[in-house]
């Protein structure tokens, strides 16, 4: 499932992120790179341990779970700490798929990349190019979204970043262990809680409300790792 997530910061809240971190000290996005991405990835990234990448991800982390929408699509059991890049010059990302576990620097933690997420920082007519294009069963995706809104989509998807070749595109991107790993269990909890939502908007003491609401509950009891 590709999921655009409208909103999950607002244009101003993505403003302040962006002007904080802009004028930071930017190290070599290889730093975070696997053996095989690392030879296509050409971009600046903000260190893990920077005091401003760990506000700024705190920031993040509490307003996705002040978004309903990722919550039932993602079904988050853990989140790895925001990181944050930024592309000019001409710098892109190859093709690649992201690296199946990534260890939380600086603890035991481990996360199992089940979803990976790009929030957009800078506002799409502020640069040229750096498009994020993901590569799924039914086609290719290029995705270039308002700063402040965020794109959720398969860990195990071939994707990448076209250059950038005017203005300077800053984001926010992370990967997400779901209590549901598979992507197509996944989708259909989603759908099912979609239903249910409209269901009950227009009959909320309607019987199948309840109904629906135990099949989406057992079918989550069956598919969960916790």
């Amino acid at each position: 499932m590709l999921l655009q997530i409208p909103g999950v910061l607002t244009a101003q809240q993505a403003a302040d992120c962006r002007q904080k971190i802009e004028n930071a000290q930017w190290v070599d996005g290889r730093i975070t790179a696997g053996h095989q991405s690392g030879r296509a990835k050409n971009n600046l990234q903000l260190a893990e341990d920077h005091p401003l990448a760990q506000a700024m991800g705190e920031l993040i982390l509490g307003a996705l779970e002040q978004s309903p929408l990722f919550m039932s699509a993602a079904l988050p059991s853990r989140v790895f700490p925001p990181l944050f890049n930024r592309y000019e010059g001409g710098q892109s990302f190859g093709n690649h798929v992201d690296n199946a576990i990534r260890q939380v620097t600086g603890t035991p933690h481990r996360v199992r990349t089940d979803l990976s997420a790009t929030l957009f920082l800078t506002a799409p007519e502020d640069y040229e190019g750096g498009e994020l294009v993901i590569e799924d069963t039914y086609g290719v995706h290029s995705i270039k979204l308002p700063a402040g809104h965020l794109i959720l989509y398969p860990a195990t998807s071939l994707h990448n970043v076209r250059p950038v070749t005017s203005g300077a595109r800053i984001s926010s991107f992370f990967w997400i262990q779901s209590m549901v790993r598979d992507d197509g269990e996944r989708t259909i909890l989603f759908d099912m809680d979609m239903a249910i939502q409209r269901i009950a908007e227009g009959a909320p003491e309607h019987p199948s409300v309840i109904q629906l609401t135990g099949v989406y509950h057992n079918l989550l009891r069956r598919w969960a790792d916790v």
